[in-house]
């Protein structure tokens, strides 16, 4: 067979297996991501893996550049991939990418033992913005502005406590049983 058939078979494949799961995104024929991990869990990661046109002879290209994966240190991106690369290497020639999740999910802990996560200028700000307690710095919601006009609409449709009174809408069913006529009239 050649590379295209292969290819082609084994997307095939991934489709059937991961069909509705949300760990798995096709981006394109040849282009991928799949989540290990919770989304909640701050071990988790995003493989992309994109095949190249010789794929399965040629390991596919790996790489942790989600921005979901931000949270990452660079060493430790760089052990996961040196460790996906050595199972690609392993797998040279045949379909492998189920493989290569597979064993991503198996061994996420070992590959994220020395995780620490990453400090970054948006999460520092929006922690400060909760230590101040001045009353100034906070911002006030805004409600939502209704007109006079609008006020007075929804005032004359409810009652005193603001519901609407009890068969405010059996007009418009009358008047449409009106025009549809009842059982009777064959």
């Amino acid at each position: 067979m050649t590379a295209n058939e292969d290819q082609e078979m084994e997307l095939e494949a991934l489709r059937s297996i991961y069909e509705g799961d949300e760990v798995f995104k096709e981006i394109s024929p040849v282009s991928f991501q799949f989540r290990i991990g919770e989304l909640e869990d701050s071990k988790a990661f995003i493989l992309d893996v994109t095949w190249p046109e010789t794929y399965p002879e040629t390991a596919p290209q790996i790489s942790l550049d989600a921005f979901f994966n931000n949270r990452i240190s660079a060493e430790t991106k760089q052990l996961i991939l040196s460790r996906l690369e050595e199972q690609a290497q392993a797998n040279l020639g045949t379909a492998m990418m189920y493989t290569l999740f597979e064993w991503a999910k198996e061994n996420q802990e070992s590959l994220m033992e020395n995780h620490k996560a990453v400090v970054t200028a948006v999460t520092l700000a929006s922690n400060s913005d909760n230590t101040t307690s001045s009353p100034i710095a906070r911002k006030k919601e805004k409600k939502e502005q209704l007109t006079k006009a609008q006020k007075r609409r929804m005032i004359s449709r409810t009652d005193n406590k603001g519901e609407l009174p009890r068969g405010w809408d059996w007009v418009d069913v009358i008047k449409q049983l009106s025009k549809t006529g009842g059982k009777d009239d064959d």
